[in-house]
């Protein structure tokens, strides 16, 4: 069912787009949604926003673009992830969630005793061997993964899954643009019964953000 009429929706509601109620509204309504949305336009705070309402803990996914790189970063495997993160912890303070409490740390025993952790992030190089049953999937900035990761975080996930494929075709960091699966997955899934296809075009930073968008090549 849909983002119900009477739902403030953490303070959204009232000023969402006709574009963003249509992408809420995918979320609550279809197993997987994708996603293609200029930066700026509130993709990864609504996911995470309906991500909350839903209630199934939360996996967020990223692609490090240099992946044979995280192996050389210092720190544990949180500290070489912890930079990609930055719009996860952002989204989440949004709707008023401290990440530090809600994100899962090994570290943070007694969040996890007290029932307040429901958020799992985690790079796709881990994801191999996996199963994910019972979750809400963001997978982040997919125009940055290659066909061969897409296929390999889609199919670790089970049908009680709700994913959410988030991604902005006209800003790949590829070395090869062309290899970026984000595109061809959302077409491949396109017609779909149980998938939606979305576009949000507004960029609510503001001119300067939005002029530098509009520039392709």
């Amino acid at each position: 069912m849909p983002l119900p009429k009477d739902s403030m929706f953490f303070g959204f509601a009232a000023r969402m787009t006709e574009e963003q109620r249509i992408y809420v509204d995918s979320i609550f309504d279809n197993q997987i949604t994708f996603v293609n949305a200029k930066a700026g336009t509130g993709k990864t705070t609504l996911a995470v926003a309906v991500a909350r309402m839903i209630g199934k803990p939360l996996v967020y996914v990223i692609s490090p673009v240099e992946e044979k790189r995280m192996g050389f970063l210092p720190g544990d495997l949180k500290a070489k992830e912890s930079v990609y993160f930055t719009p996860l912890e952002d989204a989440l303070y949004e709707i008023g969630e401290d990440p530090r409490k809600v994100i899962y740390d090994k570290e943070n025993v007694e969040a996890q005793k007290r029932g307040d952790v429901w958020v799992y992030p985690k790079s796709h190089v881990y994801v191999r061997g996996t199963n994910v049953k019972g979750k809400t999937v963001i997978i982040s900035e997919a125009q940055n993964f290659t066909r061969g990761e897409l296929k390999k975080v889609l199919t670790r996930l089970h049908d009680d899954c709700r994913v959410i494929v988030e991604g902005h075709s006209e800003q790949c960091d590829l070395p090869d643009p062309k290899k970026s699966g984000f595109i061809p997955y959302l077409e491949h899934f396109r017609n779909e019964p149980y998938a939606n296809v979305c576009e949000l075009t507004v960029n609510f930073r503001g001119k300067l953000a939005q002029h530098a968008d509009a520039l392709t090549w």
